[in-house]
């Protein structure tokens, strides 16, 4: 390998210790090595006169820990040869150099064979990070290329960057710890919330956690009670096809440090200040943030891919491989699996959460295809995964909501046979079944009004509450609701791939024209069924999910896969809260009524609708009372709801037929305190569609026309006097 001249390398004298001096100088080339390091804590930790660095690497022969004064430099400032009898405890080469201070920028070059077969991949041209960084500098000329290519990328290369280990003041802020039952999840993009220039932000913050802070607002007033939001650590732009970048940032590349580039401050240290400003002022707005976090591949792909961390250190242990001919073992559909229940990858995964809770006060977790964590070297599930067991039962986890993916790219499948007591689950079959119900399909309606209550088919076994279910309509890999409603087909071309990456089974209707229409009645169905969603994720038992821009109708034209997409066609998009002010607030007033239990506002002991159905008497109807149609050809179910007390009474229909039906309606006593109210009827234009108590009309008749594709939520409360006869 053809190597560039290197800065003289510090060594210790083999066989005779290293030289003690007084550093007095500020010059760093007078620097020698004062102490042998420590094994513990991994990573590089900040002391008042040094740092001290450890990093694990089993079969590495030899590590160099090289010291760059720029990011960009094309050679290191000092290189610092670690030798084996004095600076290794087992299989952690370590050591503590003086004078060195926060900020300092630092990478490794790790020498060892390069066998394949044998799990190794040791690349001495190549700078590595350090796995345990907690924050990550980026050249300008960062090349993914040269990373993959023979030779070295000294000047391209990412670098590890020291940080201090001074507090930070969190001014009393604590975990919210609010419960699964009082929860509204909102799916978002830090970036993309606030990077188009509509977005009222000022420039130097836009796509910044200080831009997020300034929309909290918004927020709040939607009413949503958590951001889940897309991964935030340090991921590779480049890990996507030429020309554009990768903007989801499902391409982790080191797991403790902040992707800098949601940083308003050029010092990459910054993010970690700036992230915790974003949690506290979150936190004070009653506001958890939940962290979707990728522990199942990283951005070093396969074979063919770049060497920046893990694969240069110790291929064989951080990744699953075929130990026939050195290939990487792919069940995340990205080239690469972690070997996550490794203990050495354990134990990071574990460091790595519980410095996100402790340090950074995040209040939940999101695992990306989370079932490849139950995988073991082989590839093959496990009955029992450690990994899994580990976070379920660590005590500093105790509390923080943990939320599973529970499936991976190469089918494996585990949703209501997740490992562990803890664990809430993305319910897929939620958004399957839903929106085959809307769409029209037949042989839909049982398994639409088990998705209603909880999908107790699927998680009733576990005994934790219908919470178990995280339900969700859209989210960030799919179409938006808007285009669920708007396009039968993906329209993917932007990402270079020739339309054959993204999902093609969708489950979508385009309401009867390709995109975009202006014909009223086209877009009349459209809103119906955009409501029609909303109101049923926000009205069935489980846990809601809303992706960003749903509740104003953001577009991506039909793209349901853009995560390569950094601009208009991802970005939240402002000036659709006027534009579609009807969904948004038929949005907000959903979201007030699940979680408000004062629905009415004279008595505060009364339940919202979510509330009611958990423990109330359920009769369900078709278009006649007590004759639910459960057949293939139904396209409609009605039910009634009373609750524990029987004072209140829901009436909920569901019509997803193309023409209207008319719906019997049970009958409320002369003697209650009011007749039937309509809260709800998504075929109304605002402000009709959604009421509150005190707004809501009065509905005497016998029957209700409920037209094609809509839901209709009537509400009645009754006298003690008629509730004592019952």
């Amino acid at each position: 390998m053809q190597k560039s001249k290197k800065a003289p390398p510090m060594k210790v004298p083999d066989g005779s210790l290293p030289e003690n001096r007084d550093l007095r100088s500020d010059d760093f080339s007078e620097c020698r090595i004062t102490d042998y390091g420590k094994s513990h804590p991994l990573g590089s930790t900040s002391h008042c006169n040094g740092v001290n660095f450890s990093i694990y690497s089993k079969n590495c022969t030899s590590m160099e820990l090289l010291l760059f004064d720029h990011v960009s430099d094309p050679l290191p400032a000092k290189i610092i040869t670690l030798n084996p009898r004095y600076n290794k405890s087992y299989h952690y080469w370590h050591v503590f150099v003086p004078g060195l201070k926060a900020g300092q920028l630092y990478g490794y070059r790790a020498y060892g064979p390069f066998a394949p077969h044998q799990g190794h991949r040791f690349d001495p041209g190549k700078v590595l990070l350090d796995p345990y960084a907690k924050a990550v500098a980026v050249p300008d000329g960062y090349s993914r290329s040269d990373a993959s290519g023979v030779g070295e990328n000294i000047a391209t290369a990412m670098k590890s960057v020291v940080t201090e280990t001074r507090s930070y003041d969190w001014e009393g802020d604590i975990p919210l710890k609010r419960p699964f039952s009082r929860t509204v999840i909102y799916e978002m993009h830090v970036a993309g919330f606030t990077r188009n220039p509509n977005s009222g932000v000022a420039p130097e913050i836009r796509g910044t956690f200080a831009g997020l802070v300034e929309k909290i607002p918004y927020l709040k007033d939607l009413g949503i009670t958590a951001v889940e939001l897309l991964p935030i650590f340090q991921f590779d732009v480049q890990d996507c096809p030429d020309g554009l970048v990768n903007y989801w940032g499902y391409s982790p590349i080191s797991f403790f440090a902040p992707h800098p580039e949601y940083c308003s401050c050029k010092d990459p240290r910054g993010a970690l200040d700036e992230f915790r400003d974003m949690v506290k002022a979150l936190h004070r707005n009653g506001i958890e943030v939940i962290l979707d976090v990728v522990f199942n591949h990283t951005a070093e792909g396969d074979e063919r891919g770049p060497t920046l961390c893990y694969r240069g250190l110790e291929n064989s242990v951080y990744y699953l491989s075929d130990k026939a001919d050195g290939t990487y073992r792919n069940y995340s559909g990205t080239g690469n699996t972690l070997n996550a229940n490794n203990p050495i990858v354990r134990r990071m995964i574990l460091d790595c959460l519980h410095y996100w809770v402790e340090v950074m006060h995040v209040d939940g977790f999101r695992f990306d295809l989370a079932a490849i964590l139950s995988r073991d070297e082989t590839g093959a599930p496990m009955k029992n995964p450690p990994l899994l067991w580990d976070i379920d039962s660590d005590p500093v986890l105790a509390g923080i909501k943990l939320i599973a993916e529970a499936w991976d790219a190469a089918g494996l499948y585990q949703v209501g046979s997740f490992i562990g007591d803890n664990w809430k689950e993305w319910n897929g079959k939620f958004r399957d079944d839903v929106r085959r119900f809307f769409r029209g399909d037949s042989g839909t309606v049982q398994n639409f009004a088990t998705r209603l209550l909880g999908s107790p088919d699927i998680f009733g076994h576990e005994e934790q509450g219908p919470e178990q279910s995280i339900n969700f309509i859209t989210c960030h890999d799919g179409f938006t609701l808007n285009d669920l409603v708007s396009y039968n087909n993906k329209h993917n071309e932007a990402n270079g791939e020739g339309n054959r990456d993204g999902s093609n089974d969708n489950l979508s209707w385009n309401c009867g024209v390709e995109g975009p229409d202006v014909e009223p009645h086209i877009e009349n169905l459209r809103t119906r069924q955009i409501k029609n969603f909303l109101a049923v994720t926000l009205l069935a038992l489980g846990a809601p999910m809303l992706l960003m821009g749903d509740e104003v109708r953001r577009t991506q034209h039909g793209n349901n896969n853009a995560y390569c997409q950094d601009n208009e066609l991802s970005w939240f998009d402002w000036d659709l809260i006027s534009v579609n002010f009807d969904i948004h607030r038929f949005c907000k007033h959903l979201i007030y009524r699940r979680l408000r239990l004062d629905l009415l506002a004279d008595d505060k002991s009364i339940m919202s609708l979510n509330q009611l159905l958990r423990k109330s008497r359920i009769e369900w109807h078709g278009v006649r009372l007590h004759q639910p149609d459960w057949s293939e050809d139904s396209h409609s179910i009605a039910l009634t709801a009373w609750s524990i007390d029987e004072r209140l009474m829901y009436h909920l229909i569901f019509n997803a037929y193309r023409e209207t039906l008319e719906f019997q309606i049970p009958s409320v006593s002369p003697q209650a305190s009011s007749g039937w109210r309509r809260l709800l009827d998504t075929s109304l234009a605002a402000p009709d569609d959604i009421c509150s108590w005190k707004d809501a009309p009065f509905f005497s008749g016998a029957s209700y026309p409920v037209l094609p594709f809509s839901v209709v939520v009537l509400c009645a409360r009754l006298s003690r006097r008629q509730t004592s006869k019952k």
